[in-house]
C-alpha cells in the first residue's frame, strides 16, 4: 500500500487527462507516507487524518495550509528516515499548494 502525491494548478479531472493541470508529482515515497499517516485518527480534527490510503483525496489550498501545520508534529513521531523524507516531500507540496490559488494536492492511495 502506498500514497502518491500530485500538485495540480486546478481541480484534476477524472474524465479528461489530469496531466493538463499537473504541476509536480511525488511518487517515490508512497509506502513510507502511508505508514506515517497511518498513525492518525480518521475521526480526529486534523486534515491529514482524512487521507484515504486506498482511494483518492483532494486538498485545496486552504486545506493544504491547515494540513501543513500538522506535518511538523507528525514528523516528530516518525519511526524511520523514509517516513521523514516522505513527510518533508509532502510539506513542500502542501506549501506550494497553499501559495497557489486554485491549486490542489491529490493524494492517490493504492
Amino acid at each position: 500500500m502506498g500514497i502518491e502525491l500530485e500538485l495540480h494548478s486546478g481541480r484534476p479531472a477524472r474524465k479528461r487527462s489530469s496531466r493538463d493541470t499537473l504541476l509536480r508529482g511525488s511518487y517515490e515515497h508512497g509506502e513510507a507516507l502511508a505508514r506515517a499517516l497511518s498513525v492518525l485518527d480518521r475521526h480526529g480534527s486534523g486534515k491529514l487524518g482524512w487521507v484515504d490510503p486506498y482511494g483518492d483525496t483532494l486538498f485545496n489550498e486552504q486545506e493544504a495550509q491547515v494540513a501543513r501545520q500538522e506535518v511538523t508534529a507528525l514528523t516528530q513521531r516518525c519511526t524511520d528516515d523514509q517516513q521523514t523524507a516522505a513527510l518533508l516531500d509532502l510539506a513542500e507540496l502542501l506549501d506550494e499548494c497553499a501559495a497557489t490559488p486554485g491549486s490542489y494536492v491529490w493524494f492517490m492511495g493504492d
